[in-house]
């Protein structure tokens, strides 16, 4: 029996996708529900899910190849016959290209319903072999019975590959880079292909330069409070509450109050309209070796201190396995980003459309400020607000990091909400 494997609804107004990965070969056994292939979106990476046990028998949606939703991108086979009868159906092209290891996908699916190694050499195998000119005796054979299996091939190649690499790095420290690096070689440069989560958000950054008319306002804020009540706490607030106290939830309950004071911040352009929103959705910007992603904490306003990290966390962790879903992306009222984890001083962070303000963190450094008629070492850090100079004035702007600085400075008026 032949299963499909379709591409699944993504999300309100996802129509395409590219498949980014297959995390399955051809002739891979699956358990139901485990991950196939991820998707990348404008917004979002998500995995595919086996829909059944069987064997992987046919993949038709290549890796990088543009998918819409209810699309077919491959079959799922649970028995030999089904396979057999899936693979006579393909041209001699067909099976060179996509199903080169046609044998082998049999012999897989006769492992599992038999638990049968092949006598011999499978014919994948014996081809690898041949193709790469290698001595079979030098091969160490992981299948029953000490027997060469394509995956100890295919480890072979990938050693001696390395071990080309260590030696040319050997030969070219002798040498010296500089003599390297007049010679034109292909290996100093590398093209990789942009992810459709990259080429979207780079989209949607130009189109905020292209559109809004961005302007940044900057304040600083004198940390000193806020580290003094975090450290007397953290490690009651962990033990209570099971997550650690960081600075972000902070932040996020001192931009609500100030969005409250200046709502002009929390809303956006629409047509000759301006959306005033009277709920609270804060999004908080994260870092992934994709690319930025900014989750959404719903209705910040009704969290407290440990609700807030205990999203930021849990949707930290999300980003950077790759699985948020596009719910936990849309719907944001405004922006945090925090470019200080990184060490960064200063920053002018771009809108996230169509939003019209995102507030900067930045590095906490001790410097010398003036406290009273004192000069003083104090932790300060650097805060800066981009906006939409079409909805919010300058005035409005400056009350808002204003209120922010003051709410940093004495926490105390986040808790009595003054």
């Amino acid at each position: 029996m032949a299963i499909d494997i379709v591409v699944p609804a993504l999300g309100e107004s996802v129509t395409e996708a590219t498949v980014s990965k297959w995390l399955k070969k051809l002739g891979d056994s699956v358990s139901q529900d485990e991950p196939l292939c991820e998707l990348e979106t404008d917004k979002v990476a998500v995995e595919i899910y086996s829909p059944s046990d069987g064997i992987l028998s046919e993949i038709i949606a290549e890796e990088n190849t543009d998918v819409e939703v209810g699309g077919l991108i491959g079959k799922l086979s649970t028995s030999i016959d089904s396979i057999k009868s899936n693979l006579s159906t393909l041209s001699n092209s067909e099976k060179s290209t996509n199903v080169s290891n046609t044998n082998e996908i049999i012999e897989n699916v006769a492992k599992e319903e038999t638990n049968i190694e092949p006598e011999d050499l499978a014919p994948s195998v014996r081809k690898l072999i041949e193709e790469n000119n290698l001595d079979p005796q030098s091969i160490v054979g992981t299948g029953k019975n000490g027997r060469i299996i394509k995956g100890d091939v295919i480890s072979y190649l990938e050693n001696v590959k390395l071990d080309k690499q260590e030696q040319k790095s050997e030969i070219l420290s002798e040498q010296g880079q500089e003599s390297y690096l007049r010679e034109p070689s292909s290996t100093l440069v590398e093209r990789v292909q942009m992810s459709r989560l990259r080429k979207r958000i780079s989209e949607r950054l130009k189109d905020a330069q292209n559109t809004a008319a961005i302007l940044t306002t900057f304040n600083e804020v004198d940390m000193t409070n806020v580290i003094r009540a975090r450290n007397d706490y953290k490690e009651i607030f962990e033990k209570k509450h099971g997550v650690r106290l960081g600075f972000m939830s902070f932040f996020v309950i001192a931009s609500i109050a100030a969005l409250r004071e200046v709502p002009a911040v929390n809303a956006e352009i629409d047509g000759d309209d301006i959306i005033y929103k009277h709920y609270w959705n804060i999004g908080v910007a994260v870092s992934t070796t994709q690319g930025l992603v900014v989750p959404v904490i719903r209705d910040a306003n009704k969290l407290d201190f440990a609700g807030i990290e205990k999203k930021i966390t849990d949707m930290g962790n999300l980003a950077q396995d790759g699985k948020l879903s596009i719910d936990d992306m849309i719907g944001g009222t405004f922006t945090i980003s925090n470019g200080g984890i990184f060490g960064s001083m200063l920053s002018t962070p771009i809108l996230n459309p169509p939003q019209s303000g995102i507030l900067g963190m930045h590095n906490i450094q001790n410097r010398p400020v003036a406290v009273g008629n004192e000069i003083e070492i104090r932790p300060m850090m650097y805060l800066a607000l981009s906006y939409d100079h079409r909805i919010v004035d300058g005035r409005e702007a400056v009350t808002f990091l204003v209120r922010v600085k003051e709410c940093i400075e004495n926490p105390e008026r986040i808790l009595f909400n003054i």
